[in-house]
This record gives structure tokens, C-alpha cells and sequence, in this order.
């Protein structure tokens, strides 16, 4: 059964001049004037799709909710069906990895799961992926496409180079696939069908998307995007970390590339006969636009590659991917690419389900709110409220009070998010913290701050990702007059021997003298203002923060190390705090210098 009040999206086109994009925002404008009403029949409409199921069961069985109106029902269900974890569907979902049938979280079968790229929590999560899963990707994919083109309009007929790369699939015992949900979508109908409306618009054809080996398929995304360089509208990936991967790439084959535009051929790394002769088809030799890319390229190499972005795509209106979150360190590298063009990041969603959509795609990353669509899922917000007045650090303890409906949230106020989903999730905490930043008509506009989960924390200090994030650019911060940089970094909670120490793990693009690190090391250790940390680090129950600092290209084989465990590039996130053994051996093997702050001494 379709979502309530949804929007036939079928053509998700990207152009600027369709009717669609029209069409499509006044479906949002008018959803999210009457977002509380429409919420409540959301629910209505799950619940009565998957009555009788074995897990909703426990506490709905005795109700005949067939014959309730929705706001009965909503009320029914948020005072008996308890608020749960990831956790406590898990024991459903291996049944129904392991071949059972009967409905435990949905009536309508489940065929296929969704992997989560474990970089989050650690460890990788089978969520449902549903025909509701692959239709709302289109859907949020064409509205933020047509609140794009109001700001920043395309020529018809033009090009995306787009960073996108599907994973491996693979079957459970009882015979359903699983994958990552970015591979789901590029294999369903849906994605076929935008593909079919627009495929004078994407520079890679389907065999480079899903060739299976990251390397190669960047490698053919940069010489197509280059051969169609004059075509390209705007470049975009699921997360900007694919491009920036995409660019650093470049830097080191931008010779190769040059010589089979020149040559109309392909260079031997690329083996995977499917995707070799699929690029072979698109491109023929052209010596003049070969003699340009590569005079720009010297050019581009004095200035350390800046402004690469408008340098060789000179048509390219706006960079679009995910830039929040996890993925704000790469924002600086992304900038020295793109030079004056706009970044617009992209909507905001999770493995489990899309929340909102970035409608003002004038604002820079940073400023950036979503607006919830409250058609996805059935949306409810934990208030939290920081124990102690004034506390800077983002991991203070929140005190938390009873979830409340998206109806009643008030702005500037701080919620974690709970879903209930067309796909068998009910009351699931996602862990995100988000604040109120406004209103879109009836829904909220959400900025992310953080994860609630702890990344780093011995004893009684608690970080989590935000906070080393914002250590990490304080620490780098001393290394922009030495014209250096901070490629990638992770972090560690060293309890091996007391008292413990959080290690940081540095790359570094550039040369810097050992006296400088050090003075970065001393920097990020004063630079956490948890109150925990501060008052262990001067009793010295935590001992001094370690900076290490790896060869050029562990990140990589880090990534090579996830890639290899089944996640996709497009979406993996490099993890910023590690216990993991095997991140560990790679990150101790490619140790070179370390350093201890000085700090509290």
C-alpha cells in the first residue's frame, strides 16, 4: 500500500524546466501545512497495514485497531508499545534472514535487508528494505532536485558526474539479499526509471556504478566526467567523502586520464570486462580536449590543486552531497576544490529511514536545516535537556522526558529522534540528537548536532564525535601556516595499561617539524572541555593525549579494510573512534611518529 497523501514521483527528474518540480513542492507545501493530522494518519496507516504481526502483537493484540479512527489509535499506541532499540528487533530480523515467513514485523514479505556500513556504531546492522524504501528515495531525491533548481537552474540536456558506487549483494540462509541500501536503490525500478528519464544526465552508465571495484569505477567516473566536462551541471556523491576521495585520486592520475581522452582508449587497470567496455563505447579520441585538461592540470599542480573544480568543469553550477555530520572535516578540502561554487549538502536520512529534506539550498553547510516530510515515517522526539547550565561539551548528560508527537515540538529545543516505519521498525530510537531550528509551514526544520553515542570515554569523562571533531580542528588549526593539512583521523581509547589515554591518529598531507605536532598534541588535549576529561586529565587518572601519525595512504587501506567487509564506498564514513583489531593493526603498522601533550602537567 502507497503512504498516504504521496506524490507520484515516478519521473524524478533533475531538469529545471519540468512541471514535475513544480508539482512535487506544492504536494511538500501542502503535507507539511497539515503535518500533525497527516502524521497521525501515517500511523494509522502502518499499524492497520501490519495489524496482527508477531512483534506489535504483545501489546496491540487485544485491540481491534482495524476499527479505530487514527487519533485513537495513535494515542493507543504510544502509551502501550514501548520505546526500543535497534536491539530489540534484531531476534525478528534473523528469523526473517534465516527463511521465516510468518508475518513478525510486516505483513507483506521481506525480501530483502539492508546493511548499515558499521562505521557508526561499530558493527554493521540488517535493517528491512521495502518497495516503500526505494519509492521514498526517489521521491526525496526529486524534491530536493526541484527546490535545487529554483536556486541554481540546469540546462536541459546537461550532464551529473556523479560519485555513486553499488557494493556486493549476497543471500542469507533463507535466501534474501542483503546489501547496502544505496545498492538496493540502484538495482529497483526506481532507479531505473529516473535513469530512463535521465539518462542524457549521468556521465557513468550502469556498468561503472555497479562494477564492484571502487578503484576502477572513480577511475572511469573522472575520465567520463572529463570527456563530458563541457556537459556537466553539477558534480554530487551520497557523501562528500567520495569526493574528495575522487579529487585526492586525481592529483596522482590526471596523466593516464589525459592520455586516453587523447587516445580514445582506457588503461589497463581497469580489468572488469563489463565496465571496460561499456566506457569504451562512450568515448572516442580527442587530443584537443586532452591538450587542455592536461595544461590546466599543470597549472592547477602550482597552486596545490585549488579551484579544480571550475578550473575543469567550467559549466558546474554547485557541489551536492552529504556534508554534515560525520562528513563536516572534509568541508575544508572540499573548499579548496570548489573554490567560489556553492556547496549544497544534501537531505538528511538513515539506513532505517528518510527524515527531511534540505529546502533552502542556498545556505552553507553549516547553516543547513531539514524539514521533516512527514509522509516517510511515523516521527516522535525525546526532549533533552543538559544537566548542568551553560555546559559546552556535546556529550553532558541529557536528562530526557517522555517522547512527544512532531506537532508539539517547539524550536530551539534539543530532541533525539524515534521512527516508526512503513518497513517493521516501531518507537525505534535512532540515536540522532537533533535541535529545532524553525518551522517549514506545520513540520520542523532539524539541525543534526550530534550522536548521542559516546565515542571516547575511559572513566568519567564522556566525548562523542562532535566533540573530537571540533578537537581535531583546533589541534590542525597550527599546521594552515605551514601550508599542511589533516588528510583523515581517528581516534582510540588506549586502557591497556592505567591510567588510560585517548590516542588520535593523524594523516597528514605536507611537511611539518616534529616541534609543531607536538604543540597540535598539547592543543587537542586542552582543547576537550568535557568536564569529566578536564577534572581526570589534572588528577591525572587520564593520562596525556597521544597524537600518532601514520604513512600517507592508511586511510585508504582502511577503506580498502571496509570495502573488503561488504560496505560500499558511496556509503562508508571513516570511523572516529576505533576498538576494531583490524583498523587497530593498520593503524599501529603504519605508526611513524608519535607524540605526548604536555598539558596538566
Amino acid at each position: 500500500m502507497e503512504p498516504v497523501l504521496s506524490h507520484d514521483n515516478s519521473s524524478g527528474s533533475h531538469g529545471s524546466n519540468s512541471n514535475d518540480g513544480h508539482d512535487i513542492i506544492g504536494w511538500f507545501e501542502d503535507v507539511t501545512e497539515k503535518a500533525g493530522s497527516v502524521q497521525t494518519q501515517i500511523l494509522s496507516q502502518i499499524l492497520k497495514q501490519n495489524h496482527g504481526v508477531e512483534y506489535l502483537d504483545k501489546w496491540l493484540g487485544r485491540f481491534n485497531i482495524l476499527d479505530m479512527d487514527a487519533c485513537a489509535l495513535e494515542s493507543l499506541f504510544t502509551s502501550v508499545v514501548p520505546l526500543a532499540s535497534h536491539e530489540d528487533f534484531e531476534p525478528f530480523i534473523q528469523r526473517i534472514a534465516d527463511g521465516d515467513t510468518t508475518p513478525l514485523l510486516t505483513r507483506q514479505p521481506i525480501t530483502t535487508l539492508s546493511l548499515s556500513s558499521g562505521t557508526t556504531e561499530g558493527k554493521q546492522k540488517l535493517v528491512p528494505f521495502t518497495r516503500h524504501s526505494a519509492q521514498t528515495t526517489l521521491q526525496v531525491f526529486t524534491l530536493s532536485a526541484a527546490y535545487r533548481s529554483r536556486v541554481y537552474p540546469i540546462r536541459e540536456g546537461g550532464r551529473i558526474l556523479e560519485f555513486i558506487y553499488s557494493s556486493n549483494q549476497f543471500q542469507t540462509k533463507g535466501g534474501l539479499r542483503v546489501g547496502t541500501a544505496t545498492t538496493h536503490y540502484y538495482a529497483s525500478q526506481e532507479f531505473k526509471i529516473k535513469q530512463e528519464k535521465t539518462k542524457s544526465f549521468t556521465c557513468s552508465p550502469d556498468e561503472v556504478i555497479s562494477g564492484g571495484d571502487y578503484r576502477q569505477a572513480t577511475y572511469c567516473h573522472l575520465l567520463l566526467g572529463l570527456y563530458f566536462s563541457d556537459q556537466v551541471e553539477f558534480i554530487t556523491s551520497a557523501f562528500v567523502f567520495s569526493i574528495v576521495q575522487a579529487f585526492r585520486s586525481f592529483e596522482e592520475l590526471w596523466r593516464d586520464i589525459c592520455n586516453d581522452i587523447k587516445e580514445g582508449s582506457l588503461n589497463s587497470r581497469i580489468n572488469v570486462p563489463k565496465m571496460r567496455k561499456a566506457v569504451l563505447n562512450l568515448i572516442s579520441p580527442n587530443s584537443s580536449l586532452a591538450l587542455r585538461v592536461g595544461a590546466a592540470c599543470l597549472e592547477l599542480e602550482e597552486v596545490n590543486w585549488s579551484g579544480l573544480i571550475p578550473k575543469l568543469w567550467p559549466n558546474v553550477k554547485y557541489v551536492y552531497s552529504i556534508m554534515t555530520g560525520s562528513m563536516q572535516p572534509y568541508l575544508r578540502k572540499l573548499r579548496h576544490y570548489a573554490d567560489e561554487l556553492p556547496l549544497v549538502t544534501a537531505d538528511y536520512g538513515s539506513t532505517e529511514s528518510w527524515i527531511g529534506v534540505n529546502a533552502d539550498p542556498s545556505l552553507p553547510p553549516e547553516n543547513v536545516t531539514y524539514a521533516v516530510v512527514p509522509t516517510f515515517s511515523y516521527f516522535e522526539f525525546i526532549p533533552l535537556h543538559r544537566q548542568k547550565q551553560g555546559c559546552t561539551s556535546f556529550a553532558d548528560d541529557f536528562m530526557e522526558d517522555l517522547p512527544i508527537p512532531l506537532s508539539q515540538v517547539k524550536a530551539g529545543q534539543e530532541y533525539e529522534i524515534v521512527l516508526t516505519t512503513f518497513t517493521g521498525l516501531y518507537r525505534c530510537r535512532l540515536g540522532d540528537v537533533v535541535e529545532v531550528g524553525g518551522f517549514h509551514r506545520g513540520t520542523p526544520k532539524l539541525n543534526f548536532i550530534c550522536r548521542r553515542k559516546l565515542i571516547l570515554t575511559i572513566n568519567i569523562d564522556k566525548n562523542t564525535e562532535k566533540d573530537l571533531q571540533r578537537v581535531v580542528e583546533r589541534g590542525s588549526e597550527l599546521l594552515n601556516k605551514e601550508e599542511a593539512e589533516v588528510v583523515d583521523f581517528t581516534s582510540y581509547a588506549d586502557v591497556s595499561k592505567p591510567p588510560g589515554h585517548y590516542v588520535i591518529y593523524w594523516e597528514i598531507k605536507g611537511k611539518v617539524d616534529d616541534e609543531l605536532l607536538h604543540k597540535c598534541c598539547t592543543q587537542m588535549d586542552v582543547s576537550f572541555v568535557d568536564h569529566g576529561y578536564v577534572v581526570s586529565r589534572k588528577t591525572h587518572s587520564i593520562g596525556p593525549l597521544e597524537l600518532r601519525l601514520v604513512k600517507p595512504g592508511t586511510f585508504k587501506r582502511i577503506l580498502d579494510h571496509f570495502v573488503a567487509s561488504g560496505a560500499a564506498l558511496g556509503q562508508f564514513k571513516t570511523p572516529r573512534c576505533t576498538s576494531n583489531p583490524g583498523l587497530l593493526t593498520i593503524l599501529s603498522a603504519s605508526t611513524i611518529r608519535t607524540f605526548r601533550s604536555t598539558a596538566y602537567a
